[in-house]
């Protein structure tokens, strides 16, 4: 496998490990490489469902009493005791890329499938002994919006009216030079972690072979992997209203950016196609 397809192939596994894949996706992994695929996709999904617990909210202490009765209760659901005595994976060296980077996500699928089980059993317990000590009552779902309620520019209206402090920046041409009128802006909520992007001047795009895909820069996140803020297309010239979805929690955005990726879009931008960027001017207004 060459370096191009073995960035396609662990591009297509952790797209699938995180979002999923739609069948031309799937098809194009099995074709890349059908023997390795399943094994390296159990350790991107534990490695997932890590990095999904670390970012659950953090919750009240307990009482002393059912702290000592939950710990004593792991046990019995994920045998805690055996993780000590367990034989630790063995990390090989070799200097070829195929066998060191497969021995790289097998030692960080340990670490993930130890995280995933530790939240497993917190999850059991917690539902089986509430720490109010009493019943729970049942969260009522809330029905979603249906798209005759509110137009995309009304609903970004009503984002604003509602939110006190806002985010905001404004659209400038990126690197692409036949997009040079492209205009709008960006508003954030840090408390809400949502918000909308609106453009003027974006073109239209081929859904079948393209998308546009949204990077949220945030001070404390690597520059060299900001935080993806969610895939779009556009349809119609004219104003466009896109609703942000964050893949991660954004503390202090400085830049968003929008690039223009293949098809299902990508883990990591090359950035070779940049349309549009936005720096932040005004945090918290």
């Amino acid at each position: 496998m060459n370096e191009e397809k073995k960035e396609v192939f662990f591009d297509l596994l952790t797209k699938k490990a995180l979002y999923g894949l739609d069948a031309d996706e799937q098809r194009e992994l099995e074709g890349i490489d059908p023997g390795t695929a399943e094994t390296e996709l159990r350790s991107l999904e534990l490695t997932a469902a890590a990095i999904d617990v670390a970012a659950l909210p953090e919750i009240e202490p307990l009482p002393q009493h059912l702290r000592a009765r939950i710990l004593a209760s792991s046990y019995d659901h994920v045998g805690l005791h055996t993780l000590h005595s367990a034989p630790r994976p063995v990390i090989e060296t070799s200097s070829g890329s195929g066998g060191s980077f497969r021995s790289w996500f097998g030692w960080l699928g340990w670490i993930a499938a130890t995280a995933a089980c530790v939240a497993l059993a917190a999850n059991i317990l917690f539902t089986r002994y509430p720490a109010s000590g009493g019943p729970q009552a049942a969260v009522t779902p809330v029905p979603a919006a249906t798209p005759n309620q509110a137009t995309p520019a009304e609903q970004r209206q009503q984002f604003i009216a509602t939110t006190p402090t806002l985010v905001r920046a404004n659209w400038a041409p990126g690197n692409m030079r036949e997009l040079k009128q492209v205009t709008g802006d960006v508003v954030w909520s840090d408390e809400k972690q949502t918000g909308y992007l609106r453009f003027r001047g974006l073109p239209i795009n081929d859904p079948t072979t393209t998308c546009y895909q949204l990077w949220i820069f945030d001070e404390v996140q690597d520059k060299a992997t900001p935080i993806d803020g969610g895939i779009f297309e556009v349809a119609l010239d004219g104003e466009v209203i896109i609703p942000i979805d964050a893949k991660l929690r954004a503390v202090r955005p400085e830049m968003f950016a929008v690039t223009l990726e293949r098809h299902g879009g990508v883990v990591v931008s090359k950035r070779e196609k940049i349309a549009a960027l936005a720096k932040v001017e005004t945090q918290g207004v």
